[in-house]
């Protein structure tokens, strides 16, 4: 599988970080003489809750999409890749998963600033509602910013690529991504298994016995990584396979640290609403403690 990317949508809440994103949208767009389109929502609802007596719903929309549509001028004219402009009102999630529907995006690229706490608990995140409301890849951009995403004069640099593989029809997609992307860029390709240790999990089993079994399980882990390399990937890139232990999010951010990983590529796996809002998955952890950006990829109609 050539991934091959012709309809960009970068979306932008016009902060200078996550203006700095649409550089690398646009870093990616020159790269696959993609189509680019630079969006910004206007959040109708936080509008209406805005209203005074001296300023009307109505006006302050006129006065925000003016301004969006400013901005976003100004974040156009200083890329190195043509763009057009689009300033929508809305549901920042909802219309985003709209625009890629209708204009048929092959990747969504956006920046993630994190929510913790209340907030983040029973709302959630645009980021976290986008990645299983939309069907094509998503590319979220994380502090501490563009200068940490491998743009140079040069282009889009991208050395080393991280695979999380779970063995799972949702990995299976993300890693056709990882080699795809790693041919591309002639990157370093990295396959990451991550056993969480038997004490997350319940089990009647003796601590000593849980110990023995995972030890066995390991070989055998090695082996079904190296079974889903294709032989022709050895003819573009050097693969490692890595099996870690502990919790996915906190082992994948510490070996992407270690390794200075530019890219993590990560399947994503349906989830219940309320395991999504309350709960959070691998994929929404790891995009909100790594310093590198993080691709998601869902399975077609999930």
């Amino acid at each position: 599988m050539r991934v091959e990317f012709n309809r960009i949508l970068c979306a932008t809440d016009l902060s200078d970080f996550s203006n700095g994103a649409a550089r690398y949208g646009a870093a990616i767009a020159k790269l696959f003489d993609a189509d680019l389109s630079l969006c910004n929502v206007v959040d109708v609802p936080t509008v209406h809750l805005q209203d005074s007596g001296m300023v009307t719903s109505v006006e302050l929309l006129q006065n925000l999409h003016a301004y969006a549509e400013e901005q976003l001028e100004m974040v156009r004219s200083s890329l190195a890749h043509p763009a057009e402009i689009l300033v929508e009102e809305g549901l920042p999630a909802e219309t985003l998963a709209r625009l890629v529907r209708e204009k048929r995006v092959d990747l969504l690229i956006t920046a993630t600033h994190g929510r913790s706490g209340v907030q983040r608990l029973f709302l959630g995140s645009v980021t976290e509602r986008l990645i299983r409301g939309i069907s094509c890849p998503m590319m979220i951009i994380t502090p501490p910013g563009e200068d940490a995403v491998g743009i140079s004069t040069k282009g889009l640099e991208i050395r080393k690529i991280l695979v999380g593989c779970d063995f799972s029809p949702d990995s299976g997609r993300a890693l056709d991504y990882g080699f795809s992307l790693a041919q591309e860029f002639q990157a370093e390709l990295h396959l990451v298994h991550v056993i969480e240790p038997f004490a997350y999990r319940e089990s009647f089993l003796p601590t000593n016995i849980m110990a023995q079994v995972q030890e066995k399980l390991e070989p055998e882990m090695i082996e079904k990584l190296t079974e889903r390399i294709p032989e022709e990937v050895e003819n573009w890139c050097e693969v490692k396979t890595t099996l870690l232990t502990g919790r996915p999010h906190r082992e994948l951010k510490r070996y992407s640290e270690k390794e200075k990983i530019d890219l993590i590529v990560l399947g994503v796996r349906g989830r219940s609403l309320v395991e999504s809002l309350m709960i959070g998955s691998t994929t929404d952890r790891v995009i909100r403690q790594v310093s590198c950006p993080v691709l998601s990829v869902s399975q077609p109609g999930s």
